[in-house]
C-alpha cells in the first residue's frame, strides 16, 4: 500500500508541474497534502479491514458442522460474546488409567486437556472427540460412554414420546371401549395411530401383522417425534438425532432382526435356492448370491435414506441462513436482497421440512413392514388356501 501511494504521489506531482492551468476552487482534484491525508485513510483502512478479517468472516463450514455434529457441550446461545453452554457428562474408559467421569465445562477450563484427554485436532481421524497419547504420541480413542449432545437430545425426545403415547394410554383405561369417543389430543392421535396401523402395518405385513405391530408403531413415532424436534430452533430442540447415522443405524438393524429372525422357511428357501432356471443356481449360484447380499442391501438403503435425507435438510437450511452473514459486507442493497430471499427460502424449507419429517418416518415404516410381510410369505400363502377351501365349504 505504501509503494501504491508513492507511485501515486510521483504521478499526481509530474502532472501538476505538466499543468499550467490553475484548477478552481470548487473543482474536484485536492491538493497534494489532501490527496496523501487519503491515501493514509485507504491504508489505514485496509491493515482494519486486514486484521479483523479472521474475527468478523462467517466460518459457514463450523457454523453448518457445529449444528449436525455430536458434541460434548449443548450450545443454546450467544450473548454479546458469553456463550451459554449446557456441559455434559463426560464417561471414559482408559487401559491405562481406568475410569473417568467429568463434566465436558472442565475440558474448556483447562484449555482444551483435562485428565490426560484431550480433544481431536482438525484433520485427525478421531476429529472433535476426545483422545489420549500413547508414549510415543499417538493417538489412543478410550471407551466413550458419554452423554453427547444428540443422546441428550434422544432422552428427552423418547420421554416425549412416553409421555404422549402413556397419556393417549391412560384415557383408554379410564374409558371402557364404547363407553365414549375420544377428543381433541387423544382422538387426533387415535385418528394418527390407525392410520399407520390399517394403511402401512396391515396392509403390508399381512395376516400376522399384530405380531409386528408394536415394533413398527414405535418406529414410525420415534422417527416422526425426532425429526420434529430436529426442526425447533431452541433448545430442547435443534438437535440432528436422525441425522445422525448410528441412529438409523440401530433402527436398520432393528428392522434386520425383524425381518430375518421371524423369517419363514419359504422366505429362506427363496434366498438359497430362488425359483429360477437352473443354469442361474449351479454350477455357479449366482441368484442365491444375489439373494443373500439383498439381505444387507435392503437394512442399508434404510439407513442411509433416511440419514441423508434429514441431513440434507438441516443443511440446507444453515447454508440459507448464513447466505444473510455472509452477504453483510457486500454493501446494504445486495445484503438486503439477499436477506429477504434467505428468509422466503427459509420459510419454504422449514414448511417443506415439516411435510419430510412425517414422509420419511412413513416411508421407513412402510418398507420396514414391505420386508417383514415379504419374510411371511409361507404364512400369507397358508392363510389364502384356508380363505378357498371356507369358500368350498360354504358352496
Amino acid at each position: 500500500m505504501k509503494q501504491l501511494r508513492n507511485i501515486l504521489i510521483g504521478v499526481l506531482l509530474a502532472l501538476g508541474l505538466s499543468l499550467s492551468v490553475p484548477m478552481r476552487a470548487d473543482s474536484i482534484p485536492v491538493t497534494i497534502e489532501e490527496f496523501k491525508a487519503d491515501l493514509d485513510s485507504i491504508a489505514r483502512h485496509d491493515n482494519v479491514t486486514a486484521a479483523e478479517e479472521k474475527e468478523n468472516t462467517v466460518d459457514v463450514k463450523e457454523i453448518v458442522f457445529g449444528h449436525i455434529g455430536d458434541s460434548y457441550e449443548w450450545h443454546i446461545t450467544t450473548w454479546g460474546k458469553a456463550h451459554i453452554t449446557i456441559p455434559l457428562p463426560v464417561i471414559l474408559y482408559s487401559r491405562s488409567s481406568g475410569w473417568h467421569v467429568f463434566l465436558s465445562s472442565r475440558l474448556e477450563e483447562n484449555g482444551g486437556s483435562y485428565e490426560g484427554f484431550s480433544l481431536a485436532p482438525v484433520g485427525s481421524k478421531h476429529e472433535g472427540k476426545l483422545v489420549e497419547y500413547d508414549a510415543v504420541g499417538n493417538e489412543v480413542r478410550p471407551l466413550d460412554i458419554s452423554i453427547t449432545k444428540v443422546t441428550l437430545a434422544l432422552l428427552i425426545n423418547s420421554v416425549l414420546l412416553l409421555v404422549i403415547i402413556l397419556s393417549v394410554a391412560q384415557w383408554y383405561r379410564k374409558h371402557p371401549q364404547g363407553s365414549a369417543a375420544p377428543g381433541g389430543f387423544v382422538g387426533f392421535m387415535e385418528m394418527f395411530i390407525m392410520m399407520v396401523n390399517d394403511d402401512i402395518i396391515k396392509s403390508c405385513v399381512g395376516p400376522k401383522y399384530r405380531k409386528f405391530a408394536p415394533y413398527l408403531l414405535t418406529a414410525f413415532f420415534f422417527i416422526f417425534i425426532n425429526n420434529l424436534m430436529g426442526l425447533v430452533p431452541f433448545f430442547p430442540g435443534g438437535a440432528n438425532v436422525t441425522g445422525n447415522i448410528a441412529i438409523t443405524m440401530v433402527l436398520a438393524i432393528c428392522t434386520f432382526l425383524a425381518v430375518n429372525i421371524f423369517g419363514t422357511k419359504t422366505y429362506w428357501k427363496d434366498i438359497f435356492w430362488p425359483d429360477v432356471p437352473w443354469w442361474l443356481k449351479v454350477p455357479i449360484p449366482m441368484m442365491p448370491f444375489i439373494e443373500f447380499f439383498g439381505i444387507f442391501t435392503k437394512p442399508f438403503a434404510l439407513m442411509i435414506r433416511l440419514f441423508a435425507n434429514m441431513l440434507a435438510g438441516h443443511m440446507a437450511m444453515l447454508v440459507l441462513t448464513c447466505l444473510i452473514f455472509i452477504s453483510a459486507s457486500m454493501g446494504p442493497a445486495l445484503n438486503g436482497t439477499l436477506t429477504v430471499a434467505s428468509v422466503l427460502f427459509n420459510i419454504f424449507m422449514n414448511a417443506l421440512e415439516l411435510l419430510v419429517a412425517f414422509i420419511q418416518a412413513y416411508v421407513f415404516t412402510m418398507l420396514s413392514a414391505v420386508f417383514i410381510g415379504l419374510a411371511q410369505e409361507e404364512h400369507q400363502e397358508k392363510a389364502g388356501a384356508k380363505v378357498m377351501r371356507d369358500d368350498k365349504i360354504m358352496k
